[in-house]
């Protein structure tokens, strides 16, 4: 019998044993993954770039974003913690930021920003860590998925890496994340596509393993496998350093904060010609359970830091693209594993909560506010959290097609099922693929009566398409599935008991064709 393959799970534990001082990561690039078939192919040859910025501790929208419409409602369930809605900063006529987002407001003026509201996923789950794990896989939230959707994404076309990369044909890291962690995004089918990296100018090296001919057995496998790794983490430390040698960075609107450095690096690596296609950094500090604000000082605190460090460093980082020409090649993107709950604490802060805003920003996006106002009424229960309108991966899948260049089946073989997409960037310098072409239509979604018992009516039109129709309770989880078939473009009612439903606030969510909706229900 042959010897056999050597998996994570053994490696693991043969470095255990063998040598406490094996490292498991080599500039915290990770030395293995577990392996998964890989039946894909597809090929991307645009030079397109994309920035995640990821806020870590589930980011409080209903401080970053107001909707004046609502906020006298906002203020009665928030009276603690609100800014007052003289020191907001406008965008339009409905909409203002936090008075730290002065930098984004630029961006928005420049019409390079769009605003996604209320984007979550169904059966939201509220632990930092397996929220996260969710957004970092791309997989619904009852799946445990061992990859990364991007680490997917790169397999489909490289599905022998890491094995004889670098190349040729591919000399560069295919992600790099600015940090000392590798991020889990990348993770692919055999190897995670990223590389941590902490100073380009100084990436870091190490030694390959040479004391002669290594044992025919496992420990011989894994001391081979740690050589090669070395070997590819030198050679894009390499490419790393000569592109940092040779990039640049013309912006005066950096400051010395954590992340501003960070993207500043990004700016100048891609300048640099770093073939590289996905970049990320982290932000922490948004579990803001407490302090999130200043008592009395409502405009200070926590959060209020951390708005300004994330607009500064974007408004710096989109001026340094602009100033270097490679702005029509380059998009950012923020995303957190939750929003916070409508309601503030005692403690003048925000509990974990359901959906949340994201920022897309770039030359190539359109300028926008995509969704709906967050309902805030008199009925808030001290659990609610802000209702999903768009899932998360209709935003991967936007990306994978009409920014990355992907295809359909691609995206769809990345999320394991279908999504629509939303419309986010200008067809000028971007492929169009998503299917959302009817966000302004009047579709005449309604609920009633509402408050309601016992039974409840639906009306929707369908857009010869699939029509799905879920209803939530206040923390996100889904309480009924009404409908999920195609409908033709006529008006349509549905029927729904809601006899069994304890009394309390749920949400009706609508979806279809790239439209999605959602109408808040109250049951007595």
């Amino acid at each position: 019998m042959g010897k056999k393959a050597l998996n994570r799970r053994d490696f693991i534990k043969l470095s255990a044993i063998a040598s406490a001082s094996l490292p498991i990561t080599l500039s915290g690039f990770p030395l293995f993954a577990e392996e998964k078939p890989n039946q894909f192919n597809f090929d991307s040859d645009n030079d397109n770039v994309l920035v995640l910025i990821q806020l870590q501790g589930g980011n409080d929208g209903l401080n970053t974003i107001f909707n004046l419409n609502q906020y006298d409602n906002l203020q009665n369930v928030r009276s603690n913690i609100i800014i007052q809605q003289n020191q907001l900063l406008g965008v339009n006529g409905d909409t203002a930021f936090h008075p730290n987002l002065g930098g984004l407001q630029s961006v928005w003026q420049q019409e390079k920003l769009t605003i996604v509201q209320n984007v979550g996923y169904p059966n939201q789950n509220r632990s930092h860590f397996r929220s996260t794990d969710i957004w970092n896989s791309g997989s619904s939230a009852d799946e445990f998925i061992s990859t990364g959707w991007l680490g997917r994404y790169f397999s489909l076309q490289h599905g022998e890496f890491p094995t004889n990369y670098p190349n040729d044909t591919n000399p560069d890291p295919f992600a790099i994340t600015i940090g000392k962690i590798v991020t889990e995004t990348c993770q692919g089918t055999s190897a995670n596509f990223s590389m941590a990296l902490t100073d380009p100018d100084n990436p870091g090296t190490a030694a390959v393993f040479n004391a002669g001919d290594l044992p025919n057995n496992c420990y011989g496998d894994a001391l081979s496998f740690v050589n090669e790794t070395v070997k590819q983490t030198n050679a894009y430390a390499s490419v790393i350093k000569e592109a940092s040698g040779k990039g640049n960075s013309l912006s005066s609107k950096y400051t010395d904060s954590e992340l501003s450095q960070k993207l500043k690096n990004v700016a100048r690596l891609i300048s640099g010609g770093l073939g590289t296609k996905v970049y990320v950094v982290q932000l922490g500090g948004f579990d803001t359970h407490d302090s999130q604000v200043i008592e009395g000082e409502n405009t200070d605190g926590q959060h209020a830091e951390l708005l300004k460090e994330l607009s500064d460093a974007v408004v710096a980082f989109q001026d340094d693209l602009d100033l270097l020409g490679i702005s029509d090649r380059v998009i950012g993107m923020t995303y957190s594993e939750f929003g916070r709950r409508i309601r503030s604490n005692a403690a003048l802060g925000t509990d974990h909560g359901n959906a949340a805003p994201l920022f897309v920003f770039g030359n190539c996006v359109n300028n926008q506010i995509l969704g709906d106002t967050p309902v805030i009424d008199t009925h808030v229960d001290d659990y609610e959290g802000v209702a999903m309108q768009f899932d998360f991966r209709d935003i991967y899948k936007t990306i994978i097609t009409d920014w990355l260049g992907g295809s359909q089946s691609d995206a769809n073989s990345v999320l394991f099922q279908q999504f629509d997409g939303i419309s986010l960037f200008d067809a000028n310098c971007s492929a169009s693929l998503s299917n959302n072409n009817f966000e302004n239509e009047d579709f005449g979604l309604n609920v009633y009566p509402n408050p309601a018992s016992n039974m409840i009516t639906i009306n929707f039109v369908g857009f010869d398409g699939n029509v799905k129709i879920t209803i939530f309770n206040s923390i996100g989880a889904v309480v009924k599935s009404v409908t999920n078939k195609s409908y033709d473009s006529n008006n349509h009612s549905l029927q729904v008991d809601i006899s069994n439903f304890a009394r309390g606030n749920y949400f009706v969510h609508y979806q279809t064709r790239g439209i999605s909706k959602t109408k808040k229900l109250i049951k007595y």
